[in-house]
């Protein structure tokens, strides 16, 4: 357990040691024993921010405290912390910061500072998690796929359910699952999909995706969507897999899974699937 949090935090560390060179999510993952898929996810978690963001805000803290303590050139700080001009770090700058970069060598110039993170969980109890660890054999799933990047998905998975609750019966599957597969650690595919039935021709425009048997934990989520679900991804993050004992996670994908529509939200049942082998 806790060299898993040790070796999450070296990679916080690795962030620091090469704050100014290029940074790949494999490199940070492989510090902390995990695979670039979940590494972003419990970076999130665990952070509240993607591993994207953090890199950003710390090279822009680092900049502006360079730039207002020093003479150095503009283009020359830009580059050195990853920006291709001049325009592009002004831009950037502004934004983190409030402030144009002529004000930040001004008398009393406010400056935006994120500090490096240090992960610390404290296992004292908390709040209750229903999850049970079941066996399955390989199953297959049919429904429609796209592409997100890690780093923006958070926003943009739910404007794909968007689309999908907006065409209705016109949708070629229910939505059952909303099952994550992991592409090249930078992207990944997320399916909104159905459980194939081989009787049944596949919908058109439609794909099926074989998902690998074995261990899965099944998180129940109760109360209304996305709020239940959401709350309980954090949980399994920060509260559960620091904790999780004789178990290792398994498998460059994860699934979400749907009950039918129920008049009262409060009363809305979904689940989380992760996939574990035993350590």
């Amino acid at each position: 357990m806790w060299s898993w949090i040790e070796g999450f935090q070296d990679s916080l560390g690795l962030i620091e040691e090469k704050l100014t060179d290029a940074l790949e999510i494999k490199e940070l993952a492989d510090k902390a024993a995990l695979s670039p898929f979940y590494y972003q996810r419990i970076f999130s978690a665990l952070c509240g921010m993607t591993v994207g963001e953090y890199i950003r805000a710390r090279r822009m803290t680092a900049a502006a405290q360079e730039l207002a303590g020093s003479g150095a050139k503009v283009i020359d700080i830009a580059l050195k912390y990853g920006y291709d001009s001049p325009d592009s770090f002004t831009r950037a700058f502004q934004r983190f910061h409030g402030i144009t970069l002529s004000q930040t060598r001004e008398p009393g110039a406010t400056l935006r500072s994120l500090v490096p993170l240090h992960i610390r969980i404290s296992l004292e109890g908390g709040s209750m998690l229903d999850y049970r660890i079941v066996e399955k054999a390989p199953f297959t799933i049919v429904g429609t796929k796209r592409r997100f990047n890690s780093e923006t998905s958070y926003r943009e998975i739910p404007k794909f359910w968007a689309e999908w609750a907006a065409q209705g019966e016109k949708w070629p599957v229910m939505g059952t699952f909303g099952a994550c597969v992991d592409m090249d650690g930078k992207e990944f595919d997320y399916w909104i999909a159905d459980l194939y039935r081989p009787w049944e021709e596949i919908p058109k425009g439609c794909e099926a995706y074989q998902v690998p048997g074995g261990l899965w934990a099944e998180f129940v989520c109760k109360g209304p969507l996305p709020e239940s679900l959401q709350s309980v991804n954090t949980k399994i993050w920060t509260e559960w897999l620091p904790s999780l004992k004789g178990y290792e996670l398994a498998g460059n994908y994860n699934l979400e899974v749907y009950s039918p529509p129920v008049d009262d939200p409060a009363e809305d049942v979904s689940y989380i699937w992760i996939p574990l082998r035993k350590a």
